[in-house]
């Protein structure tokens, strides 16, 4: 039993290096041995774990995802009428990426960038599905705009990034006002007008 806690310990410490030196350095000046130092593994340890650089990036994007959406939509019910549940999703959306900014700071730079591969960029999508059936159920009752997911998210939710970034820079401070004025910014981005 703690030959596998001793196991899970050095690939989450893997995942943790990763997280931080992409942040700090970008995908390409951040080589493995730099992440084995940080994680305090031999190189040759990532190996036992990860085939390669882009297998441990894209499965590392894939678990901080999976943890973004499961937060996202901890106390969402898709029975909820469509506004109340996107004004929970937001918030608790929001609430991620200020609390938990590494991890949100590292999806950023995932978006950004052709390092993720295909299959695992599918995979992220997949963890939004609850987020995707509440829009699609708010096209078809007439209250959000009739536009592809992606301009949904990148108008509705996309903007939390660029909040983030720039109160981690120190630039902007967010207050309660401030993020009720997104969220209504945000709302009014996607719903429909009548």
């Amino acid at each position: 039993m703690a030959k596998l806690q001793k196991s899970i310990d050095k690939r989450n410490a893997l995942i943790k290096a990763t997280i931080e030196l992409v942040n700090n350095n970008g995908f390409h000046a951040t080589p493995m041995s730099k992440i084995a130092k940080m994680a305090n593994v031999s190189p040759a340890t990532i190996y036992l774990y990860f085939e390669n650089k882009q297998d441990l990036v894209n499965k590392t994007y894939v678990e901080v995802k999976a943890e973004y959406t499961k937060y996202a939509f901890e106390n969402f019910d898709p029975n909820m009428p469509v506004e109340a549940g996107f004004e929970l999703i937001w918030n608790r959306i929001a609430d991620f990426k200020l609390k938990e900014c590494e991890n949100a700071m590292f999806l950023a730079q995932c978006d950004n960038t052709p390092m993720i591969d295909d299959l695992s960029r599918q995979e992220g999508i997949k963890h939004l599905q609850p987020l995707l059936d509440l829009w699609s159920r708010g096209k078809k009752e007439g209250i959000i705009k009739p536009l592809s997911d992606y301009l949904l998210y990148a108008y509705a939710i996309n903007p939390l990034s660029f909040l983030m970034i720039i109160q981690k820079r120190g630039d902007f401070q967010l207050d309660e006002r401030h993020l009720e004025e997104a969220y209504q910014s945000a709302w009014s981005s996607i719903k429909v007008c009548k």
